[in-house]
């Protein structure tokens, strides 16, 4: 872990604070252009044949494409979801590790887009110039604001931020096993569980993709390999550097610790049953009593939806 301190050290002032804050706004411009210009997607997703075409545009774009169409109430809970996970994180981890940790996934992804445009484009003739084919045939020419190809603009869309959200979710599941998600909104279960299912799902979806074609199951491991890439690093990292986590999270328990106890006790009306903040250390979370818990415990909304109920 010296090199993520030497690099915390020296790139650490340029990290962006409340990451998870801007990922959440970024999701919602997503949203509201799909809601009311949905034909937007065609000159944003990550399609590298477009790319190289002068739409350069497309390396940054694609990031704030949401994951396919929802409800508005789906929406929020997915907004308030991913960005409690994401805060979470941010505070096992610290600020930079954070920002590090989801920008190495969109670069990994954009990696993976140009390795596969790279081998079609090499090696992967025929089966473009046939995909291209029977699309043109259905469709007819492809216009030169999708980048000219069929082939390539429906390939873009299995770049997208979806698997970078499940790599923060699979994060999650690392640095959190224990704790609990409602599925369904009534099933409580371990978020580890929820992460090996995914898993296996990915697992199966990319065997399964083998199964139909060499050139089918290449495109769905390097879409998804590319974009959960950086889970796996960071898994490596945490077993490595749970020293350094630790070391962060208890650096952050003192610092509050300190700026409580310099506050008088009166003025702390809140206080989380589960990482102990308040309404004086973190004035932006709101807190709330659950009423499924025996006694009076309070949860800050980071912990309300996802603490173990105390019987």
């Amino acid at each position: 872990m010296n090199w993520l301190n030497k690099m915390e050290r020296k790139f650490g002032k340029y990290a962006i604070p409340n990451l998870p804050l801007v990922i959440a706004i970024i999701y919602t411009f997503g949203f509201l252009m799909n809601a009311f210009k949905p034909d937007w997607l065609y000159f944003v997703t990550l399609n590298p044949h477009a790319i190289v075409q002068g739409q350069v545009w497309r390396i940054i774009s694609w990031i704030f494409v949401p994951e396919g169409s929802m409800s508005i109430f789906f929406v929020l809970i997915f907004l308030f979801f991913y960005y409690s996970i994401g805060r979470n994180l941010e505070m096992a981890w610290g600020k930079f590790a954070f920002n590090l940790f989801f920008f190495s996934g969109i670069i990994l992804t954009i990696v993976g887009a140009f390795l596969l445009y790279a081998y079609f484009t090499l090696l992967g003739g025929s089966y473009v110039s046939d995909s291209e084919a029977y699309y043109t045939s259905l469709l007819g020419e492809c216009p030169q604001m999708l980048g000219g190809s069929w082939f390539y603009y429906y390939l873009s869309y299995e770049f997208s931020t979806y698997y970078l959200n499940l790599s923060i979710f699979l994060a999650y599941a690392i640095t959190y096993p224990n704790m609990r998600v409602l599925l369904m909104f009534i099933i409580p279960i371990k978020v580890k569980v929820l992460g090996i299912i995914y898993i296996c799902v990915l697992a199966f979806n990319i065997a399964f993709s083998f199964m139909s074609g060499f050139n089918n199951g290449l495109i769905s491991l390097v879409s998804i390999g590319s974009s959960l890439l950086n889970t796996l690093i960071f898994y490596l990292l945490l077993r490595k550097g749970k020293r350094r986590f630790k070391e962060i999270k208890r650096q952050k328990e003192f610092r509050k610790k300190v700026k409580e106890a310099s506050q008088p006790a009166t003025q702390i009306r809140h206080k989380c049953a589960i990482c102990g903040q308040t309404d004086v250390s973190n004035p932006e979370l709101t807190f709330r009593y659950c009423s499924k818990c025996n006694g009076n415990y309070e949860y800050c909304n980071e912990h309300l939806f996802t603490h173990k109920h105390i019987q």
